[in-house]
C-alpha cells in the first residue's frame, strides 16, 4: 500500500508518496490541490492511502526547509524501484551532485556508460520520480543552456536561482 500527502507549500500545492521502502514520488508545485493530486495519481500504480506518516512528514519538512533556502541535502529513505536499471543508475549519479553545482547530460553519460548515452540520460532524468530530492534540475545542456525539465523551465530557473547557479548559466 502506498501512502501519500498533498499539501500547500510557499511555491504551490505539492505531493509526496511513499511505499514501504521509502519516498517514491514527489509532485512539484502546482496551482491547485486537485492538480497536485492528479499528478501524484498519474505517477503511482496501485491503491493510494491519504494520510500522514513520520517519513512523509520528514520529507515535507525537508522540502519546506529547502524552499526556504535552509536545506541543501535530504535525509529520507528513497524507493527508486519503479525505474529501469539504467534509470536507477542515472538517478543514483544525480544524488551525488552537490548543492549549488551543475553538470551536463554528457557528463552524466560518461559516468553511466559513455558520452553517446547523453540522450538516454536525458530520458532518464526526465523520468525522475523524485525531483528536488534527486536533483535533476542541476543538469544542463553541454552548451550551458538550461536544457529541459519535467517541472517546466520556469521551475528549473527558480530552483537554480535558489541554489545560486542560475547566474553561472547567464554568464556562460
Amino acid at each position: 500500500m502506498q501512502r501519500a500527502i498533498v499539501f500547500r507549500s510557499p511555491w504551490g500545492w505539492m505531493g509526496i508518496a511513499e511505499s514501504p521502502k521509502g519516498i517514491q514520488a514527489i509532485v512539484l508545485p502546482k496551482r491547485s490541490k486537485r492538480a497536485a493530486e492528479s499528478a501524484l495519481r498519474a505517477q503511482l500504480h496501485g491503491p493510494i492511502q491519504q494520510g500522514e506518516s513520520a517519513r512523509l512528514e520528514a520529507a515535507r519538512r525537508q522540502l519546506f526547509d529547502y524552499i526556504a533556502g535552509g536545506q541543501n541535502a535530504f535525509d529520507v529513505p528513497l524507493d527508486l524501484s519503479q525505474g529501469t536499471s539504467f534509470q536507477r543508475k542515472v538517478w543514483w549519479t544525480l544524488q551525488r551532485f552537490p548543492y549549488g553545482k551543475l553538470r551536463s547530460y554528457q557528463w552524466i553519460a560518461a559516468r553511466v556508460g559513455g558520452r553517446h548515452y547523453a540522450r538516454a540520460v536525458g530520458n532518464a532524468v526526465g523520468a525522475n520520480p523524485l525531483p528536488i530530492v534527486v536533483p535533476c534540475h542541476r543538469i544542463v545542456a553541454h552548451d550551458a543552456s538550461l536544457g529541459g525539465f519535467s517541472g517546466g523551465l520556469a521551475m528549473k530557473r527558480k530552483l537554480l536561482s535558489l541554489e545560486g547557479t542560475l547566474t553561472q548559466l547567464q554568464r556562460g
